[in-house]
């Protein structure tokens, strides 16, 4: 009788005399470093602090959030300078260092936005902005004008969460609400009539002072090299353009430098565009 064909055991998903694949790595919590990143997430996320390290010149500020830790039973430790850069992983922690639970955009399921996200005059859109410096300054500028979201796109380019945005952001990004969208360009087409979609472009756009103020505006910026790709381009309904001081005081002869840069434009962009008609 002929013998059938043979089937090794599975075990635990792996084939039997086989190594097992190796499970995935759980993603490292984040580093918060600094005064204000590290107040700014005590108060907004703290139950996400799984321990505090702190230098002796900033007793005064981690005594109480020491004694919150201390209820939770949670760890803390007053350390040397050189042992805390070693824990930050970086010489510019500010003299303080929440470890915390790793935070990421929240991931947009489809093309619309979620329909309780908090409102404000101006919601940023970043496609393509891979420097975190430049995600966290974005950040920062955002929540100092104002605004309550951030969102992302799919692009591989596109910079996510992580701690050199965090200590950028300077506590920023804790009073933001931080999205992914899978599909930027679906979901500005999605936006209309909720948002004024407007791209920022570096030539051709209108001036800030013309863009219409009836709806708020979500102001969608791109890489600094490339600039935004063609579909979002073409998913927004209009552009907007930063001019320059032109040389000699006419326009003749060119701007005195070509542009500014994105998280810079961005700031300016947010004041003209977010603040009362």
């Amino acid at each position: 009788m002929a013998e059938g064909p043979r089937f090794r055991e599975r075990r635990g998903g792996s084939v039997a005399g086989e190594p097992a694949p190796p499970l995935p790595r759980p993603p490292e919590p984040n580093r918060i470093c600094g005064a204000a990143p590290v107040r700014a997430l005590f108060l907004r996320r703290p139950e996400a602090v799984l321990r505090l390290f702190y230098t002796e010149d900033r007793r005064r500020l981690a005594g109480p959030l020491c004694a919150h830790l201390a209820r939770t039973r949670r760890p803390y430790r007053e350390v040397p300078p050189e042992e805390l850069a070693r824990i930050a992983g970086t010489q510019h922690h500010g003299g303080i260092v929440a470890v915390a639970q790793t935070r990421f955009a929240t991931p947009l399921p489809g093309a619309a936005l979620p329909a309780d996200m908090p409102e404000a005059p101006l919601l940023p859109v970043l496609d393509g902005i891979g420097n975190p410096h430049n995600l966290g300054a974005i950040a920062r500028s955002a929540a100092f004008f104002g605004c309550r979201a951030l969102v992302l796109s799919g692009d591989a380019r596109q910079a996510d969460l992580s701690d050199a945005a965090f200590r950028t952001a300077e506590g920023g990004l804790e009073h933001l609400e931080v999205f992914r969208a899978r599909d930027l360009p679906a979901l500005l087409r999605g936006m209309r009539g909720r948002f004024l979609t407007l791209a920022a472009v570096a030539a051709g756009g209108a001036a800030p002072r013309t863009v219409p103020r009836d709806r708020p505006v979500a102001l969608v910026l791109g890489n600094e090299e490339q600039g935004l790709p063609m579909p979002t381009l073409e998913a927004c309904e209009a552009r907007v353009t930063l001019a320059g001081a032109a040389l000699g005081g006419s326009g003749a002869q060119g701007p005195v430098v070509e542009s500014l840069n994105v998280a810079a434009a961005a700031a300016v962009l947010i004041h003209a565009l977010g603040g009362p008609a």
